[in-house]
């Protein structure tokens, strides 16, 4: 009986290495295409929250539980070392796979505020590598989507051409008025 216990015992620590190797390479997979890694303190959540939580997100984004000491060895030599401070407590980790950054985040703050849970907020981001501590969040949650950001473009290039098209499709007259008040705008 005694053999057997040593054979088992001496045979954990690799296998734990080996599940420690595995989960590291599964965080740094899930680092690879990300946009945004983001800290969530969990203190207290129940699995039946997280499972909540997890299914609201997009799914462009993933939740995952795990140790700090686990994400700071990933995260190691990356441009998301700049997180490795808020590492701390209790954390659940939020990976961003697009660069739609806001619609990600608000099923976080949508669940905070119905679960009223005011103390299991953002613990910090890193996003295009740069640290977004807890009071820095409201940039990430504001800043406008993609689509938004290609809609004010293609307004700020249509307007100019809009105007020249109704000065050249104005009848003769008129754009010899419209184009005398323009150079007299520009005079003054």
């Amino acid at each position: 009986m005694t053999s057997l216990r040593s054979a088992v015992a001496t045979s954990l620590p690799p296998i734990r290495a080996a599940i420690s190797r595995m989960k590291q390479d599964m965080m740094r997979r899930e680092l690879e295409n990300c946009h945004l890694l983001a800290g969530i303190w969990c203190h207290g959540l129940t699995v039946r929250q997280l499972q909540a939580l997890r299914g609201a997100l997009p799914p462009a984004a993933k939740l995952v539980m795990a140790k700090n000491t686990l994400l700071e060895k990933a995260i190691a030599g990356t441009r998301w070392e700049s997180l490795r401070p808020c590492a701390k407590g209790m954390n659940a980790w939020l990976f961003v796979h697009s660069d739609e950054i806001p619609p990600a985040l608000k099923p976080c703050r949508d669940f905070q505020r119905d679960f009223k849970l005011a103390l299991n907020d953002f613990t910090g981001a890193v996003f295009e590598g740069r640290l977004y501590g807890p009071d820095n969040f409201l940039a990430l949650e504001t800043m406008p989507t993609r689509m938004e950001s290609y809609a004010y473009l293609l307004g700020c290039l249509q307007t100019p051409a809009v105007s020249l098209l109704s000065i050249l499709q104005a009848p003769e007259g008129d754009a010899d008025q419209a184009a005398e008040g323009a150079a007299a705008t520009s005079e003054k």
